[in-house]
């Protein structure tokens, strides 16, 4: 597994709107693209801090992911996510290193890219996504 950079932190959140106004009138970050993700009942903003980029995660669903995290553990970091050559080959590589995977082979993304996480019970509590860009 090669990571080159820090991809994102995604930051699950209420509300996207009041959120993009935080970022964007408090710290001066521009949101760049808003983008839902169906199949994950999602809706996602980006920010670029340097080369790496914040995600902020609304849920459009209660029973989606982000959802169940929001009403588990409220708003907050919700995950890193690292940029790998190709996810589905990180995935395999971290499962031969006895990594628990929530996703075995890449799915679509957010921005297009392939995306995979690995549990958290075996990233010392981290939720961990690995995104290559499609190829």
């Amino acid at each position: 597994m090669n990571i080159s950079h820090i991809e994102h932190i995604g930051i699950a959140v209420d509300n996207l709107e009041e959120s993009i106004l935080y970022f964007e009138q408090v710290l001066g970050l521009k949101c760049y693209t808003i983008e839902e993700v169906v199949d994950q009942k999602v809706r996602t903003a980006f920010f670029l801090v340097g080369t790496t980029k914040i995600e902020l995660l609304e849920s459009t669903s209660s029973d989606g992911p982000i959802g169940k995290f929001i009403t588990k553990k409220g708003q907050g970091i919700h995950h890193i996510a690292f940029a790998v050559d190709n996810t589905t080959e990180a995935l395999k590589k971290a499962e031969e290193r006895g990594v628990k995977l929530i996703d075995k082979v890449a799915r679509k993304g957010a921005e297009n890219l392939n995306i995979g996480f690995l549990h958290p019970k075996s990233t010392h509590g981290v939720l961990t996504e690995l995104c290559s860009k499609q190829k």
